[in-house]
């Protein structure tokens, strides 16, 4: 077994000493001192050497489960088939999984059966990448055996092991290897990334829920653009391949310098790291392949891609099993990412184009308005981000006026026109709607005096 603080002293100090969470410490020495092997293990190590805040901290055990659940009052049998107990500190729960050798993978997602053993050296090579391959404690120091220091300090993503046995194990693990490497800009290693090729098709095995997890994350990600990884290796032709089809669609255009995949892609990196607005970045050009046009000249066009763009990303995004609030917020941004090029705006127009919108999405329409611009070429570019500035100024004004821009904002609703003799139905909603446009455009009418002699008015009307 390799003790990599003892043969590696001095470059694991130049990443700090491993400061293990009290209630971690307090586990692993209660099972060490009932004479078992205990460690902390995974992810938790990786980040705590990166100086990254650990998600959550795994431990890993010679002791069965039954042997765990006897030495602390309160336990959770959370996957006790496969050796985990969630241990209970103080209402925090902490998994302790006993060291295990997974048996034959039948289905590209789960071994058959499970065996325990009583070697750390067993258990830490069934896991994915050499990165979180490695264990902890403060009595052995760090436990390296697959390199996984090495590969953190070339910034390198590697199987452990044979990668063509790591990815027919679980296929999801191809997924897994491009988002580490978009979260912590590292490259995926030769052999792990020729292994991705061959067994890309192979993803097909993998639910859509566990592919939308790990889609978010490379998204939600530093680089975002790793995508591009993920297309170079085939995996996105199984669970996107409408992505593909963006990779291969050129734009001859002066205001494009990129194939509609490349901007989209470099789109992303100029996107804040929201869930919703990456998305929308993701799928804002998405129907440009299927609207493509090319005129006499060879210029392409892609005239209705955003109207199209909305129902592909409905589609796309119920085949991902994405929950309805983000779709309904990414697809109404794809609809909307072109409304505001090219078009002037005064307070009027802006308020118009709340209303619409909605005011609740109007502040990530215009970062995905900035983000797009930034991804395009360089032609007119200045007066683009001008336009968007004037466009961001004037909604700051409405904001801090406390200007009305939908129906909830009117100084009077439904109720106040029932109880002054309106009867509730159709046209009462007319009415409503109509008050709306008039104070749209004229803010200053939004007085409940003013709007119920209007209503009485239209409603006295033949």
């Amino acid at each position: 077994m390799k003790h990599y603080y003892k043969e590696e002293k001095n470059k694991i100090e130049a990443h700090k000493t491993i400061l293990l969470p009290a209630k971690v410490k307090c586990i692993i020495d209660t099972i060490q001192s009932a004479g078992f092997e205990a460690y902390a293990v995974g992810g938790c190590i990786r980040d705590s050497i990166l100086d990254r805040k650990p998600d959550d901290w795994d431990i890993t055990t010679s002791a069965k489960p039954q042997e765990i659940k006897a030495l602390f009052k309160r336990t959770i049998d959370t996957g006790i088939q496969h050796g985990t107990v969630t241990v209970m500190l103080e209402k925090e729960g902490f998994e302790v999984t006993t060291y295990r050798v997974d048996g034959q993978y039948e289905d590209g997602r789960h071994p058959k059966e499970v065996s325990f053993t009583a070697s750390l050296t067993e258990d830490l090579k069934r896991r994915d990448f050499t990165i979180n391959a490695m264990a902890f404690n403060e009595r052995d120091g760090l436990v390296d055996i697959f390199g996984g220091m090495e590969d953190l300090e070339k910034g390198v993503v590697r199987c452990v092991g044979n990668p063509m046995e790591r990815f027919g194990e679980d296929a999801l693990r191809m997924m897994r290897a491009v988002r580490f490497s978009a979260q912590l800009g590292y490259t995926i290693e030769e052999y792990t990334k020729k292994a991705m090729k061959e067994l890309a098709p192979t993803l097909h095995l993998i639910s859509a829920e566990r592919i939308l997890v790990e889609l978010t994350k490379l998204l939600l990600s530093p680089h975002p653009d790793y995508l591009r990884t993920a297309y170079d290796v085939g995996i996105t032709s199984v669970f996107f391949p409408e992505w593909d089809k963006a990779m291969e669609t050129p734009q001859n255009h002066p205001h494009h310098c990129y194939s509609v995949g490349e901007h989209i892609l470099h789109s992303l990196t100029e996107a804040p790291p929201d869930k919703i607005l990456r998305f929308a970045m993701l799928f804002h050009d998405i129907a440009k392949p299927v609207s493509l046009e090319i005129d006499d000249e060879g210029v392409t066009h892609f005239h209705g891609h955003a109207k199209i763009g909305e129902e592909m990303s409905r589609t796309i995004l119920k085949r991902f099993r994405m929950d309805n609030d983000t779709t309904n917020k990414v697809c109404r941004l794809v609809l909307y990412h072109d409304y505001i090029n090219g078009l002037t705006p005064d307070n009027k127009i802006v308020r118009r184009a709340i209303n619409k919108i909605g005011a609740d999405l109007f502040p990530s329409l215009l970062l995905v308005s900035r983000a797009d611009i930034l991804a395009q070429s360089s032609y007119m570019r200045k007066e683009k981000l001008e336009n968007l500035k004037a466009w961001e100024d004037c909604y700051q004004e409405i904001m801090q006026a406390g200007e009305c821009v939908s129906l909830k904002d009117l100084a009077i609703n439904g109720k106040d026109l029932i109880d002054a003799g309106i009867r509730p139905g159709k046209e009462l909603g007319g009415i409503l709607d109509s008050l709306l446009s008039e104070v749209l455009e004229n803010p200053e009418k939004n007085t409940r005096d003013y709007l119920l002699s209007r209503a009485l008015k239209t409603a006295s009307e033949p």
